[in-house]
């Protein structure tokens, strides 16, 4: 273990008391709040065998209340009994449950869907005092750990490796991440069903990704409307067909997909397979991106501007974090010439821009390996609109954050648009030697658009309606008014009273 410490006295830094998760249960003497209390949420059938490994260090070591199987229970409701208890606390007078909601921390262990999914839940709840999140690489790419310092490879999961991950969370720095929003839009068919089709079920960063109901202020009458969001990337065409099928075949034959460096193998055949090295000689010219949809961005409040795609462009991603695919950078890092005469910056992740970089094949993405690697920058861009082409394909294939799904398409309609917004941006946690570079850190190289730092959305913020500002993973987290009440009630009695010590009613 890399930590000089005892570890019984180390781990009261992060242990929340049982009283605070668990209401009725006994109240336990404390002397000081912990300095870093966590919630651990664990995907357990992440990592072929890691995840339920993880989940048993993590409760031997933890309270087991503050310890989450996410296929037994979900975050919101998590959250959301958490945060009414902390606020019936305060009400009472505990002076713990205020400082524990001032210091609270997340950790989330799984793939990068599970990390989304937390990411999402956090946003949509919009509390009052957000907790930051840290993510344990338990996925194949991990694309969003690596981005935060976090790592790639797949995590020990005895004592003194959760020792050590505890250690950094402590030690971690905060940081603001953009998310996105999804909106896609369809007359609606006078036969058959244009849904997402996932593989074999729903992943966790698509739980959004579905029709909204006939009741959703979204809805319009005779089109079909979907919605979702993402942290780190939407991509479409070959990279998302070829991720297509190995979610597939995972869902199908888990047996073979026990850790992760078999599943990275299993990716590469299935490029191979699915004519990902060959697309222009394997699949036809209607897969290319220029054929399949036109493309606009908005750089600036109000102004879309057509994008000229190249046509042996097969994929497109939309890029929010210098992670993809596994830890590569397709933005890379424009010179000096680039950013003065393309007027490109480096990939902030807090910037409210996101990169758009295209591929031809997978010969293509090799390039990523190579030093100063890239792929073809198309653009920056605070929102960007794909208008698919009537009867350009029957399909195409979507994905974001690492969890893809077959999208169906109307053969008969000219208006099946697809756009991406900026949403808002959400606390996470991040080594200090991270990869990741926000707009407002000192050292980065330049302030990216001719903004300066607090400037952005100034004003756009109340030009974008609420339907665009949830990934629909929560609802929002609200106090009940009678809780209300009695907090107005309490304090209209403290001020007529004037000071008053408040008795601890929850530590002996």
């Amino acid at each position: 273990m890399n930590v000089n410490f005892e570890p019984h006295s180390f781990l009261k830094e992060f242990h929340i008391p049982a009283y605070i998760l668990a209401p009725g249960s006994e109240a336990e003497k404390l002397r000081d709040v912990p300095s870093c209390p966590v919630l651990v949420f664990i995907n357990s059938k992440s990592g072929g065998q890691l995840g339920g490994d993880l989940l048993l260090t993590y409760r031997s070591l933890l309270n087991n209340h503050q310890v989450f199987d996410l296929g037994g229970e979900a975050p919101d409701a998590v959250l959301r009994r958490l945060y009414l208890h902390l606020e019936t606390l305060k009400l009472n007078g505990d002076e713990f449950a205020p400082e524990i909601e001032e210091r609270l921390k997340i950790i989330v262990a799984g793939g990068d869907g599970t990390a989304g999914w937390l990411l999402g839940v956090v946003s949509d709840l919009k509390l009052s005092k957000p907790p930051p999140i840290a993510t344990v690489p338990l996925g194949t790419g991990n694309n969003l750990p690596f981005a935060f310092g976090w790592g790639k490879k797949n995590p020990g999961t005895d004592q003194d490796s959760v020792l050590a991950f505890l250690d950094q969370v402590r030690k971690a720095k905060e940081m603001m991440i953009d998310s996105w929003h999804i909106l896609m839009r369809m007359k609606a068919p006078t036969e058959g069903s244009f849904d997402p089709i996932a593989p074999l079920e729903l992943p966790h960063s698509l739980h959004a990704f579905q029709r909204v109901s006939s009741s959703d202020e979204l809805n319009m009458e005779g089109y079909h409307t979907f919605q979702g969001g993402f942290w780190n990337y939407f991509s479409m065409g070959m990279d998302a067909q070829v991720s297509y099928a190995f979610h597939s075949e995972r869902k199908l034959h888990p047996e073979k997909f026990k850790n992760q460096l078999v599943n990275q193998s299993t990716y590469a055949k299935l490029g191979c397979t699915q004519g990902w090295f060959f697309a222009s000689l394997v699949h036809p010219s209607s897969r290319n991106i220029a054929q399949l949809a036109k493309v606009k961005i908005m750089k600036k409040h109000g102004d879309w501007q057509d994008l000229t795609i190249p046509p042996s462009i097969r994929s497109i991603v939309c890029l929010n974090l210098p992670s993809f695919s596994g830890g590569l950078n397709p933005w890379g890092t424009p010179n000096k010439n680039k950013r003065r005469d393309r007027d490109l910056t480096p990939p902030y992740v807090d910037d409210g821009f996101i990169e758009v970089v295209g591929f031809r094949d997978a010969w293509h993405g090799l390039v990523l390996f190579a030093p100063n690697g890239h792929g073809r920058r198309l653009a920056q861009a605070h929102r960007i609109k794909f208008e698919f082409h009537k009867g350009a394909a029957e399909h195409t294939f979507m994905r974001i954050d690492g969890e893809p799904w077959k999208q169906p398409l109307p053969v008969d309609d000219d208006r099946v648009v697809v756009e991406i917004s900026n949403l808002r941006q959400v606390k996470i946690l991040a080594t200090h030697d991270c990869r990741s570079r926000s707009v407002h850190d000192p050292s980065s190289p330049t302030t990216p658009h001719g903004q300066d730092d607090g400037e952005r959305d100034s004003d756009e913020e109340e030009s974008v309606g609420e339907e665009w500002r949830k990934f629909g993973a929560a609802d929002t987290f609200k106090i009940p008014d009678e809780m209300k009440v009695q907090k107005a009630r309490r304090s209209e009695i403290a001020e007529s009273l004037g000071p008053v010590s408040v008795p601890k009613e929850n530590v002996q």
